[in-house]
């Protein structure tokens, strides 16, 4: 366990979310984003109705939700950081669970974007191919 400077007073899951982004002075849309990937991975890995409490998820749990993410419902990589860092604020800052293999979770990587702009020669012969 790791100290953490404010320990919140809320006995749910989501009250202490939001506790601890508002002592930490986080945005209102990142406190709304925050909850609202908190709640999607703890209704995701809920068994038969019954939510499991996010400290008893591992590794394993994560990374299955963040390739759940990517593959089934191709988020855009700037969703998919959201979401990883959601996750890394919750087990990090509201539960005080330091597990060394968050940190080595991969980042998605933007794809890289080549431009497509014409040389002055391509535009000419373009041109002539149009008319």
């Amino acid at each position: 366990m790791n100290s953490v400077a404010y320990l919140p007073q809320s006995k749910r899951l989501l009250d202490q979310v939001r506790e601890v982004l508002r002592y930490k002075h986080y945005s209102l849309k990142t406190e709304q984003a925050y909850l609202y990937w908190v709640r999607f991975f703890v209704r995701w890995h809920g068994r038969d109705g019954e939510m499991q409490h996010p400290s008893r998820l591992g590794a394993a749990e994560v990374t299955q939700f963040l390739t759940m993410l990517a593959n089934d419902r191709h988020v855009s990589v700037s969703t998919h950081n959201q979401a990883l860092s959601s996750l890394l604020f919750l087990y990090r800052q509201v539960l005080a669970i330091d597990l060394p293999w968050l940190t080595e979770v991969q980042r998605p990587t933007r794809p890289r974007r080549i431009p497509s702009a014409l040389r002055v020669g391509d535009r000419a012969s373009s041109l002539a191919t149009l008319l």
